[in-house]
């Protein structure tokens, strides 16, 4: 059984993104956190409501990030957050602390219960808007290990807002990130929050690691859902299921519920 089938106990997965608002630190806290735990929480419930499998909680509200320890503020509010939600949501629920602090993340899944967690650059290096971003799967797995046994792995493969250092195929950047840095699910997406997959991309990383599930992670529309869910183990989506279609507002539940419905509609 692999990592999609085991955590939402079916073949093909829906994970909703919320977006929560500036945290604690970060350069547009605006001061009053139950505003941002109560936004959080309404997304949640949106998400659950529409028929979403899952759920992945991130501090995409921090922008700019940092490139490693996210800070003090935006660990404990994340944390704050995702026990809120997994007090009162159903849903397998994940974490992704922005820009690529999986340490973090590994301490927020196992206080909360989280069932998996995202990390951008898992193996590898990436040139970023933060700078160069290394992975660290060693340190993360062992941190799994002592705090967290069970957490899942989900690791993007040529992660949005990056460039891999190094001419490495997208084949071969997908078996490093499981056969040598044990990722549980790879995630193919777009080169920006919102842009469109490569299905060959997604095909090419599906080829290398059979067996192994791949989610398209950015780009995925209600119109395009359905072909995309046909093609891929899963969906990661956040910009088109909010207000306007735009990245960090808030989900609408009428564009999550359309959602679910036309993705669903070929099942």
């Amino acid at each position: 059984m692999n990592a999609v089938e085991r955590i939402f106990g079916r073949e093909k997965c829906l994970i909703g993104v919320v977006h929560a608002m500036p945290l604690p630190g970060s350069s547009r806290w605006g001061g009053e956190f139950g505003a941002v735990v109560e936004a959080a929480m309404a997304d949640a419930r949106a998400l659950e409501e529409a028929g979403f499998d899952g759920l992945i909680v991130e501090n995409y509200g921090d922008e700019p990030f940092a490139r490693e320890f996210a800070g003090r503020g935006a660990v404990a509010g994340l944390a704050a957050i995702a026990a809120r939600i997994a007090d009162s949501i159903e849903l397998p629920l994940g974490v992704n602390v922005l820009r690529n602090d999986a340490l973090s993340a590994v301490a927020i899944a196992a206080a909360v219960g989280a069932r998996f967690i995202r990390v951008n650059v898992h193996t590898g290096a990436a040139v970023t808007d933060q700078g160069l971003v290394q992975g660290e799967a060693r340190a993360t797995l062992a941190a799994i290990r002592d705090t967290a046994p069970g957490l899942a792995v989900f690791a993007d493969v040529a992660v949005k807002h990056a460039v891999s250092l190094g001419a490495v195929p997208v084949g071969q950047a997908a078996r490093d990130a499981v056969e040598r840095g044990r990722a549980d699910a790879l995630i193919v997406t777009g080169v920006a929050t919102g842009a469109k997959a490569s299905l060959d991309d997604a095909r090419s990383v599906a080829e290398a690691v059979p067996g192994t599930p791949v989610l398209i992670g950015s780009g995925v529309t209600a119109e395009t859902a359905a072909s995309i869910l046909g093609a891929a183990d899963g969906i990661i989506v956040g910009s088109d299921l909010m207000e306007r279609g735009r990245a960090g507002s808030r989900i609408e539940p009428s564009r999550a519920r359309a959602f679910v419905e036309a993705a669903r509609a070929q099942s």
